[in-house]
């Protein structure tokens, strides 16, 4: 059985990454348009991009045990 802990932390890492996404897609909007002459992107746009990056940049930190 879980303790009771991890679903306390469950609902603050969903928020946590959200929070992340939209910062994200601020970050980009604010930034990349005005340098790089690039389109606006959507949150779920921002998602698909962090998702890219983290496989392509991230490594595998995930150890089997």
């Amino acid at each position: 059985m879980l303790p009771v802990r991890v679903f306390a932390v469950f609902p603050f890492l969903i928020v946590l990454f959200f929070v992340i996404t939209g910062l994200f897609q601020w970050l980009w909007n604010i930034t990349m348009p005005e340098v790089f002459n690039l389109k606006k992107i959507t949150f779920w746009q921002a998602l698909r991009l962090l998702i890219i990056a983290g496989l392509l940049f991230g490594g595998n930190h995930f150890t089997w045990r």
